[in-house]
């Protein structure tokens, strides 16, 4: 709420955060408060910013879900959507879906079925990840990550060739590709919803799975558990969640290894616990991402993947040192 609060509140015209909130109130049904805002800055709170704040929001909370899901999944603590390949898979289908639509697209407004092209390659992009990390002698986590970003390599590769191929629209899609949160009214927010709630449902309902894969696969089925179907659903489920958020935010990177361990940190190693509260931490994380992407160069705005790699560049560095053991 907080993060909420200061993302409608602050930016280039900055609104008293008080008055904001009661904005937001008068909002429920039977409840009428005065927030003392003008007609003006009532626009700015609930036209432009809240479809934006919202948009941050969601994409944050299905990001460090993600992120969560896959770490649990694969029993390493350096998995997430961007490294292992999901985002850029998801990256690629929406630059293949924009190329083929023309020079006439607009990339804030692109239809319902791009969720869907995304959660293909971003699926795609796992399972191929999945194949090379497990294919050599060397399972280690390491190796899981390395195959993450030979894919990711891969696919970035083709990603170019595409923007090379179709230059009327390179604009559009390199905006896009340094993450943004641009929103065209509640367009995008009605998009990533849906698919938001099914990911969401899946991966909190086999949360505790989650717990019991942990102690590996043996002895998960020791417990009545079918650890590789178990593995698949939850594994869909995040590919599912991360594919919605790129496809409307563009390619955000951090949120999913950042966010997960600094309630790994807080709360214990039970993903009971982590995949909730990631969700609640990653969204006030993007949210507050946006903002100072948003006022720390105004009038200019500093894409918000830029701002998250700031923060993430240096968390990854130490969340390496702490792992040396698990990954040697």
């Amino acid at each position: 709420m907080v993060a909420a609060i200061a993302g409608l509140a602050f930016g280039p015209v900055s609104l008293p955060p008080g008055g904001v909130a009661a904005e937001l109130l008068d909002l429920i049904p039977g409840v009428h408060i005065h927030s003392g805002l003008s007609e003006r800055e009532a626009a700015i709170v609930l036209q432009l910013r809240l479809p934006r704040v919202v948009l941050g929001l969601l994409a944050g909370a299905m990001l460090a879900l993600a992120g969560g899901c896959y770490q649990g999944a694969f029993r390493n603590p350096l998995a997430d959507p961007y490294l292992l390949g999901a985002a850029a898979g998801a990256g690629l289908a929406v630059t293949a879906v924009v190329a083929l639509r023309g020079s006439d697209v607009d990339i804030g407004s692109l239809p319902p079925s791009v969720p869907l092209a995304a959660f293909a390659g971003a699926l795609v992009a796992v399972a191929l990840t999945y194949v090379l990390g497990v294919a050599g002698r060397d399972r280690t986590p390491a190796s899981l990550i390395l195959a993450g970003v030979a894919v990711s390599a891969f696919l970035a590769a083709g990603q170019t060739y595409l923007m090379q191929r179709n230059a009327d629209d390179i604009r559009a899609i390199y905006s896009w590709l340094l993450g943004r949160l641009a929103t065209n009214g509640w367009h995008e927010v009605k998009l990533l919803l849906p698919y938001a709630v099914v990911t969401t449902v899946v991966v909190l309902a086999l949360r505790r799975e989650l717990d019991v894969l942990s102690v590996g696969d043996d002895e998960a089925s020791g417990l009545g558990l079918h650890p590789q179907r178990s593995r698949y659903i939850l594994i869909a489920a995040a590919s599912l969640g991360t594919a919605a958020a790129v496809s409307v935010s563009g390619l955000i990177g951090f949120v999913g290894i950042v966010v997960p361990h600094i309630v790994r940190m807080l709360t214990g190693g039970s993903y009971r616990s982590i995949l909730p509260l990631s969700m609640l931490f990653g969204a006030a994380f993007l949210a507050l991402a946006d903002l100072a992407g948003r006022t720390f160069a105004a009038p200019a705005e500093i894409p918000i993947g830029v701002v998250t790699a700031f923060v993430g560049g240096p968390f990854f560095v130490l969340i390496l040192r702490t792992a040396k053991r698990v990954i040697t």
